[in-house]
């Protein structure tokens, strides 16, 4: 097969559809592509929310990746199965979610888990449980630079910081800013807005020196604006799209050469009127909080105009005369990855363009064992 058929999977009547499927080789050159990226390895902390699975975490591994960053801790349990070494939860716990993330530490001393911070009263819920377990608990104060979901802003931060750095039972050690908000796709803007975003930061991490305080290590961007990020001196970058990319990324981003590496695999199931066709790619299959025409883009059938999607089915108008038939495959490239991957127990591996096996998501669960 040439290179414009690298996805085609060659005997495909024994997998069922949807499907997830990921290719191995592919991913492995999104994570060599990313390392030229930066100057130095130590550098990258990738978030591990796109995969979730142990395999892709291996390979990171065995690339000297040795950092990552997660938003649940059923990912940070996937990461200590793995033996990383240092491990972000880019979360707030609080409640039972705090009580779990003590547990985590305990449970799995080779690792080092951190968690971000960015109220006083969280603060301090984290140093009392710390205390009790007779634990100190790393900290990263979270600042909201524009996105407003999570975060102190910047100017007020100094202050929380000093509060940490007296509390017994955890440790500040730098800042968490990301700017999600950030997705221009012209580069020059983006990289505009992103260093106004990063300012605040860099007048932060400054305060803090004159503070008397250890430099903070900074920890920014996700992957839209890891371009920019990566050219920053002694900062954490934290993609993690990179490692599948999709539609919305590959559309937006194109100064970032990354492969799509995994697809939706999907059936046409029935031929309702003469030019809709209707497919088992429903809301359960492909992540749905993009309009209907940015949910999936069919690599082998671009021409579809998505009509609706519900919970089991995706129609779409073929246009009239076409030539589908029931039992088609049609392999889609999602707009959104990360939510869509979070549907699948397993992504079926694709190798030479056969099914070669299989990786167990075992993070998309809410809990593995803590």
């Amino acid at each position: 097969m040439n290179k414009q058929d690298w996805y085609i999977i060659s005997v495909i009547k024994d997998l069922d559809t949807p499907a997830l499927v990921v290719y191995p080789e592919r991913v492995k050159q999104n994570i060599d592509k990313l390392i030229s990226m930066i100057d130095d390895v130590s550098r990258l902390r990738p978030h591990v929310k796109t995969y979730k699975n142990k395999e892709v975490t291996n390979l990171m591994l065995q690339a000297g990746i040795f950092k990552f960053k997660c938003a649940t801790i059923a990912e940070a349990e996937m990461l200590a199965y793995c033996n990383v070494t240092d491990v972000l939860l880019a979360y707030q716990p609080g409640g039972p979610k705090l009580d779990r993330f003590l547990m985590l530490i305990l449970s799995y001393p080779n690792t080092k888990f951190s968690c971000i911070v960015d109220n006083i009263d969280s603060a301090s819920e984290i140093s009392a449980i710390a205390i009790k377990n007779n634990l100190q608990v790393t900290v990263y104060i979270d600042l909201n630079v524009g996105q407003n979901r999570t975060g102190i802003t910047p100017s007020n931060a100094l202050q929380l910081y000093k509060y940490c750095f007296e509390l017994p039972g955890i440790k500040p050690v730098g800042l968490h800013a990301y700017d999600g908000h950030i997705h221009e796709s012209n580069l020059e803007t983006r990289t505009k807005l992103c260093n106004e975003a990063f300012e605040m930061v860099g007048k932060l991490q400054f305060a803090l020196k004159q503070e008397g305080y250890t430099n903070p290590i900074i920890i920014a961007g996700g992957s839209q604006t890891f371009s920019v990020h990566a050219k920053r001196k002694e900062i954490e970058c934290s993609p993690g799209t990179f490692i599948y990319w999709d539609m919305g990324y590959k559309q937006a981003f194109k100064e970032q050469a990354f492969l799509t590496s995994a697809l939706i695999i999907t059936r046409v199931i029935s031929l309702p009127s003469k030019n809709l066709i209707c497919l088992d790619a429903g809301h359960k299959s492909v992540a749905s909080e993009n309009a209907l025409d940015k949910r999936i883009y069919f690599i082998n059938a671009p021409e579809l105009i998505m009509v609706s999607q519900s919970e089991e089915h995706l129609v779409a108008d073929a246009g009239k005369g076409h030539i589908y038939k029931v039992g088609d495959v049609l392999y889609g490239i999602p707009y959104h990855i990360c939510p869509t991957v979070a549907l699948y127990e397993r992504a079926v591996t694709i190798e030479e363009n056969l099914v070669s096996g299989e990786w167990l998501n075992i993070a998309r669960d809410r809990k593995i064992n803590i």
